[in-house]
């Protein structure tokens, strides 16, 4: 907006209609003869360049006088951009391969650092006459094409608005400023560096990989400080590092000390600083005094400057608590054999007479006065003899050969237009500055820089950065040390850098509220106090982490669980009543045990058939009772070993049937030995009901309804195999899932109501008489499998895993072999050990004492 201002106030005192005359309301006072000059060329196309020739003032300059070279000095011949640029621009006429029947013109111009000498430089570019006036034409055309800002970051926004109205394109060698990265306000800007602070969170990954995460926030008193706090501190905030000192210094007067600062903050190390025109031991001085005053050791402070480049460090005491000065700097191509870096650019020191016409005019158009020189010769480049040498700078040449080849891009494609629409003629018009815009939008510059550019995701330029650090050795001497770099935005880390510095005894110090958290512990932020400061708690249970001050902890898979000190997740075990373990080997042991014993009874029996103790007890329902006793020991082993579908589906299904039938023999036996009884009485009626259909019926009745309640169970929910990952910590459990648990609760209700029924019959007809009644053998049994049964319910409810399968086992183990023993073992030890009491006469002797 200044620059608007001026050339407005400008242009209100030009007149362009009667007699000329001059207008200079801003009476300028020139302090010496050192007037606003620039170099011209006209050739085919014009490159308008607004360079700096001037060092950087140091004393105010009144805003009525011109600068001058008592405010400003003219920098020396070997550090001349002006002569860099003539000199690319020859070289790249000299090319045949680059423009055929083309060339490139100039126009220079020196800014002198401020606003006014760039209104007076862009009013120039814009005006075909020799009056400062824009679209006033005195019959001259410079087809201008493009115009190349040297200007700071300020200027070259105010360049933008005017340029941008007349769509001329602006090229900048310099870093832009961030607002001039916005092409729906500044369209026709065309950066060749990045963005203002495009490295910020290159920093940020620099603080984060050395877990610097307390640090002081320096930068210097302007506006462009004020914009790097105002830009960097949320940055570092997001990432969770804490700014506990930070401080605008002012560039002219006395700096405040900083002692109370780093009282309370004396564990801060690393300093990141934005530093204009300042020299660094200025900034250095005031941290060396407040360091000098403090009590106790000072740990050697790390400076981080966010100037891209490099700084050079020397012997001075200032640097007693100064670690390392550390700068990222652009990466440099390996550049391709090319002749213009071969050649060595010589001038006499009088080269302006003989290689320039300069003039001094002064038209009636313009408000000031400008030396204007015109080219009459070639630089020459030939060998040194008494001619002073000007450094040929590969930045200079490849943005003047982009342009180049981008024009001759422009070219080639209006050619194949012509040709496709068949208007085809001699000599075509030429480019206009508008035309040659789009073809800037392809950013070749990334491509021909010698700096490695690229684009990022977001279109933006941005390069590959090194990291360069200036260690301090005993205030005497420092060394360089590049301690890595940034390839694509990824940090990489120069580890022999680090090892070389720790055998000098100069590793890197820390920056932090507290110490490492370790693995297996998280950060737990104290109340109160900064994100940086916090407490370290264990990780919670199932949860690891394996890094140094976790956030937060990370959950293992659900087949795996953490280790003790909970830093890494290891694989499950995978459990389940195996064969091959104790508690399997001892199950099966007995289960067979029973199995063996069941049969040598059942063998027993049918040997012993025609006996009076085997007869007696109806024989049949013993069998049927032994034959389901066998199937009962059997069925446990469909609960030992690895589950699989088939095995799911019958373990309970088949435990139920079979135990039913087991119960509703003995349950048949009671009412047989009560009816028994009762038929012995005289002129009794219920002789008749004791045939095999009444014992049969109450064995069909009794089991077929636990069929029925199977068969539904398996329709409604079958059990199925699935893997139990979170029940027992680090174990995977292998268990079949009982479907509908409703229908498991149910059929062993149905076999405990059964069992319940029995005892009860047993426990009326225990007296009754009778040489070989079972009422009192059936009553112990059913007393014995009623109370494993009673006591299986909050075991198998109070177990895990493999322990409840287990507890399952042992019951149908148990209660198996209770109702064994109990009704068999007494009748074996008359048949075995005691023939003379299984005689129908000792029968009858022990019904007549009765």
């Amino acid at each position: 907006m200044d620059l608007l201002l001026l050339l407005l106030m400008l242009l209100a005192f030009q007149s362009v209609s009667g007699p000329p005359r001059m207008k200079c309301s801003l009476n300028l006072e020139h302090r010496d003869e050192k007037k606003p000059w620039s170099y011209y060329r006209p050739r085919d196309h014009l490159i308008s360049i607004v360079v700096t020739e001037t060092k950087i003032p140091h004393t105010t300059v009144p805003f009525n006088v011109v600068p001058s070279s008592q405010s400003h000095s003219r920098l020396p011949l070997e550090q001349s951009n002006l002569f860099r640029y003539v000199f690319a621009i020859q070289l790249v006429n000299k090319n045949p391969q680059l423009l055929h029947n083309l060339t490139l013109g100039y126009n220079i111009h020196d800014n002198y650092l401020n606003t006014l000498g760039t209104s007076d430089a862009l009013l120039g570019m814009l005006s075909t006459g020799e009056a400062n006036v824009p679209n006033y034409s005195c019959g001259r055309e410079d087809n201008l094409l493009a115009v190349l800002d040297g200007a700071l970051r300020d200027i070259s926004m105010q360049m933008s608005v005017l340029l941008g109205t007349y769509k001329v394109p602006q090229i900048s060698d310099k870093i832009a400023s961030e607002a001039l990265s916005d092409k729906s306000q500044f369209p026709f800007f065309h950066p060749m560096l990045p963005k203002e602070g495009f490295h910020y969170p290159q920093i940020v990954q620099l603080l984060l990989h050395f877990r610097w995460t307390m640090i002081g926030l320096f930068a210097s008193d302007t506006e462009n400080g004020e914009h790097f706090m105002r830009t960097f501190t949320p940055i570092l905030m997001r990432n969770g590092i804490c700014v506990v000192i930070s401080q605008r210094f002012s560039t002219t007067g006395h700096i405040r000390p900083l002692r109370d600062a780093f009282t309370k903050w004396r564990q801060v190390n690393v300093f990141v600083h934005f530093i204009e025109h300042v020299p660094l031991l200025e900034r250095i001085f005031p941290f060396h005094v407040t360091f000098i005053r403090l009590l106790g050791p000072i740990e050697g402070k790390v400076w981080i400057i966010t100037v891209l480049g490099e700084y050079f460090m020397g012997k001075h005491r200032l640097f007693r608590y100064v670690h390392s000065v550390s700068t990222l700097a652009f990466q440099e191509k390996e550049q391709p054999e090319d002749d213009a870096f071969k050649i060595d650019i010589f001038a006499d020191p009088l080269f302006k007479d003989k290689y320039f016409h300069c003039s001094f005019s002064k038209c009636a158009f313009s408000v000031n006065a400008q030396k204007r020189c015109n080219q009459k010769a070639l630089l020459e480049t030939q060998a040194k003899r008494n001619r002073r040498q000007i450094s040929n700078k590969p930045r200079v040449y490849s943005v003047i050969k982009t342009l180049a080849g981008v024009l001759k891009s422009a070219y080639s494609s209006r050619s194949r237009r012509r040709r496709t629409v068949g208007k085809e003629r001699l000599e075509a018009p030429k480019l206009q500055a508008w035309q040659f815009h789009p073809f800037l939008e392809k950013n070749e510059f990334c491509n021909l820089s010698q700096k490695k550019l690229y684009l990022d995701h977001n279109g933006d330029v941005t390069a590959d950065l090194d990291i360069i650090s200036w260690v301090v050795l005993h205030m005497k001497y420092s060394i360089k040390e590049q301690l890595g770099s940034f390839k694509r935005q990824s940090l990489v880390i120069n580890q022999d850098a680090l090892s070389r510095l720790q055998m000098l005894n100069k590793s890197l110090p820390q920056s932090k509220c507290v110490v490492n958290c370790h693995p297996g512990f998280v950060k737990r932020a104290r109340e109160g106090e900064p994100v940086c400061c916090y407490d370290c708690v264990p990780c919670p249970e199932g949860t690891i982490s394996t890094q140094k001050d976790t956030d937060q902890c990370t959950k293992c898979p659900d087949d795996q669980y953490p280790t003790e000190n909970q830093v890494q997740c290891i694989p499950k075990r995978i459990t389940f009543l195996s064969y091959k373990e104790q508690l399997g080997i001892f199950m099966v042991s007995f289960a067979l045990l029973f199995f063996l014993t069941t049969g040598f009874i059942l063998i027993t029996f049918l040997k012993y058939l025609e006996t009076p103790i085997v007869k007696a007890n109806n024989r049949d329902l013993s069998y049927i009772l032994l034959i389901s006793l066998l199937l009962c020991f059997l069925s446990s082993f469909f609960f030992i070993g690895q589950p699989s579908k088939t095995t799911c589906l019958l373990r309970q299904t088949v435990f139920s049937i079979v135990f039913s039938v087991a119960v509703s023999s003995v349950l048949a036996k009671t009412v047989m030995v009560v009816l028994a009884f009762l038929a012995s009485k005289p002129g009794s009626r219920v002789r008749r009901w004791l045939r095999k259909s009444l014992s049969n019926s109450i064995i069909l009745s009794g089991s077929g309804v636990q069929i029925l309640l199977c068969a539904m169970w398996l329709g409604i929910s079958p059990p199925f195999p699935e893997s139990d990952l979170h029940s027992q910590p680090g174990e995977i459990i292998l268990q079949c899932n009982e479907g509908s648990v409703v229908m498991f609760y149910v059929t062993l209700s149905y076999m405990g109501f059964l069992s319940t029924i029995c005892f009860i019959l047993a426990f009326l007809a225990r007296n009754l008489p009778g040489a070989f009644n079972e009422a009192k053998l059936i009553t112990f049994s059913m007393l014995v499998f009623c109370s494993v049964w009673v006591s299986f319910l909050p075991s198998y409810l109070s177990t895990k895993g493999k322990s409840m399968v287990a507890v399952q086992v042992f019951a149908i183990l148990a209660s198996s072999a209770g109702l064994l023993g109990c009704i068999f073992f007494p009748k074996c030890y008359i048949i075995l050990l005691r023939p003379d009491l299984n005689t129908k006469e000792h029968l009858m002797i022990k019904v007549e004492k009765r």
